[in-house]
């Protein structure tokens, strides 16, 4: 997402809220809360009167206006002994033309080594896509330098996303940050590109990318299954759940915004009426819940975190 609103703020620091999934846990790390306008640039067709007429978004998902409430943050997994961080946000002291995003100074690794994930011990980097907003702790300033932030770790994008940056047309801004979040990765030798195919990639056992094209072209969803219990960590195939009521309102970035309608309807099919559960990549507090069929359309039936360490 790139878009030109009014700083953003940044949480409280605290307890990041954690899910148990199996003999997973899952933990949310918390970026930055978006600012107010961030919702009606991004999904310009969620309007006070549609948001209006799902009253199950209020007051978690959006204020008694209809103005949207987003975040950014990431989700480090604790899977079968290693330690995987899903997306990496938008990091600091990064130029941005987005004044939300632009030089920012969050406690954003302090709360990701509170709850457990110091950077060092991180083993697995997931970029569910190549937008500024997921890729900008990749890297972090060292004596002028980007270097990797997680020196230990892969980093894992699926190849079908890399083939189309590097084959884009890209403005200046988002070259700034392939230069200063992407390629210092690669030129470590640190990103790994992954083929998914329509059945998905397991990339370790429980964790597997599935694809959710339309967005970007190669972004992927993130599926944990572990001791009979699953749950996907969303990417951008879902921004808020005003789409799971509403699943054609599409994102004003959306690449190929048919083919996103179609990706998102498909998955939220898949999820309707079962136990997965949902982890928005940019849904605010209680951020997961159940997929449950409502009219048309679905719900989002929230599973609130138990407060971490």
């Amino acid at each position: 997402m790139n878009q030109p609103v009014l700083p953003a703020t940044s949480p409280d620091a605290g307890p990041a809220p954690t899910w148990t999934v199996g003999d997973f846990v899952v933990h949310r790390v918390d970026e930055m809360t978006l600012p107010p306008q961030t919702g009606g640039w991004l999904l310009p067709d969620a309007t006070p009167t549609v948001v209006s007429r799902t009253p199950w978004l209020r007051p978690d998902f959006a204020a008694a206006d209809g103005t949207l409430r987003l975040a950014t943050h990431t989700f480090a997994v604790e899977a079968n002994g290693l330690r995987v961080l899903v997306d990496t946000g938008i990091g600091n002291g990064k130029p941005r033309a987005n004044p939300a995003w632009h030089d920012l100074e969050t406690a954003y690794l302090q709360r990701l080594t509170a709850a457990g994930f110091a950077p060092e011990s991180v083993d697995l980097v997931v970029l569910t896509h190549l937008h500024t907003d997921h890729v900008g702790w990749n890297t972090r300033s060292r004596n002028g330098a980007w270097v990797p932030t997680f020196p230990h770790a892969r980093y894992l994008t699926s190849r079908a996303e890399w083939d189309h940056w590097a084959a884009a047309d890209m403005d200046d801004n988002r070259r700034q940050m392939f230069h200063d979040s992407v390629h210092p990765v690669s030129e470590a030798g640190l990103l790994d590109l992954i083929d998914v195919p329509e059945a998905g990639a397991e990339v370790v056992p429980g964790l597997r990318l599935l694809p959710t094209p339309g967005h970007t072209p190669g972004q992927v969803a993130v599926e944990l299954r572990s001791a009979g219990r699953s749950a996907v960590i969303t990417g951008d195939c879902v921004h808020h759940p005003v789409q799971l009521a509403h699943p054609g309102i599409g994102s004003c970035v959306d690449t190929d915004p048919d083919r996103a309608a179609r990706t998102r309807r498909a998955l939220l099919a898949a999820l309707a009426g079962t136990e997965t559960l949902l982890l928005g990549t940019h849904f605010p507090p209680p951020t997961a819940g159940l997929v449950v069929p409502e009219g048309d359309g679905y719900r989002l039936e929230p599973v609130p975190g138990a407060e971490g360490p």
